[in-house]
């Protein structure tokens, strides 16, 4: 018992750790990225080919002067990017990184915890998240920053009811919470949720997107309106947690993708090549990881390609568009298995 509890320890570490890693490294792979779009260089002068580069902000963000402003609430202000951390954290807790390691005959999952409502758990975590963002406008005592949370809260609502729906569509196919059980049922690759729910993948991405406050769907932060939006006022490592958060956030969305859409971290055909569980259960975990960054790369793309929509523009494509095709979506699912007998 107390070697199975060092293990989940251990799995915490690790999580978290390739959470900070990714997050800190996702930045440097943004500025790549970008600068491979526009025809520039990139980071290049921070260790060879700028992959010290990460370490180099993270260094900066703790050295500069950390200003607080006068007439603050001091607690909520250092609350709130706390709080944004903290949940993007949590998230990471019930994705199933991989298979069962079987080591001196005991069995070991790679994931924290495999509760029955994984679903529900991360819809919640998530919902929460926007306090992190609302508390820390509101106690800055800026207008602009202010300005910046009231649109955060108003678009993660939206774009949460869409979500959840979305959703709905691909439980009432798979018939589990569990994001583990949803993954073992996608081990072929004609089994992915992909091919099933097309229209359900597309609102979740799109979703995910404004959930991660990430370009075109980033009104909350628009600097030509509101100069730096909820995090106007924070300075030093406070508006670093902010920015590692979002990044945390960008990184667990595209596990969640390539969990629910993408078999998660079964590989296809590599089970008829290779017969040692062990083995399987890396490269399950590789091809998991290859998924993630995939999608990581697909989101930084979105960001460099498409323009910022104005915030009616946002607000309509949440409220009068995306909720009705979920709803259409539910509504055809059921219709397509009661045709084929899985329900009555």
């Amino acid at each position: 018992m107390t070697f199975f509890l060092i293990y989940k320890a251990i799995m915490v570490l690790t999580v978290f750790g390739l959470s900070m890693g990714i997050a800190a490294y996702s930045t440097y792979a943004e500025r790549k990225v970008s600068a491979f779009m526009q025809d520039r260089v990139g980071p290049d002068r921070a260790g060879p080919f700028g992959l010290l580069q990460p370490l180099a902000d993270g260094l900066k963000l703790f050295m500069k002067e950390e200003l607080i402003p006068t007439h603050c609430n001091k607690w909520l202000f250092i609350l709130g990017p706390s709080l944004a951390m903290l949940t993007a954290l949590m998230t990471g807790a019930v994705i199933p990184w991989g298979g069962d390691l079987h080591l001196g005959g005991e069995t070991f999952p790679l994931q924290v915890t495999d509760i029955n409502i994984g679903i529900l758990y991360l819809l919640g975590v998530v919902s929460i998240g926007v306090y992190g963002i609302m508390i820390g406008g509101w106690a800055s005592n800026n207008k602009y920053a202010l300005m910046g949370a009231i649109r955060a809260s108003s678009q993660m609502i939206s774009y949460e009811i869409a979500m959840g729906l979305s959703l709905i569509a691909l439980i009432m196919m798979t018939g589990s919470l569990s994001l583990r059980s949803i993954a073992d049922a996608q081990a072929g690759l004609s089994q992915w949720n992909i091919w099933y729910q097309p229209l359900g993948f597309l609102i979740f991405i799109l979703c995910a997107l404004a959930e991660c406050n990430r370009a075109p769907f980033d009104l909350p932060e628009c600097e030509s309106e509101l100069v730096g939006g909820y995090h106007t006022e924070y300075s030093s490592m406070k508006f670093g947690i902010y920015l590692f958060a979002e990044y945390i956030n960008l990184f667990i969305s595209s596990a969640v993708i390539s969990t629910l859409y993408f078999g998660g971290f079964h590989a296809p055909l590599i089970g008829r090549f290779i017969t040692n569980p062990n083995m399987l259960t890396i490269l399950g975990v590789a091809f998991l990881f290859l998924k993630i960054f995939f999608f990581i790369f697909f989101f930084m793309w979105i960001r460099w390609t498409l323009p910022r929509f104005r915030y009616d523009q946002l607000m309509t494509l949440g409220w009068k568009i995306l909720i009705p095709l979920s709803i259409f979506n539910i509504f055809a699912t059921g219709c397509v298995m009661w045709t084929a007998g899985k329900i009555s």
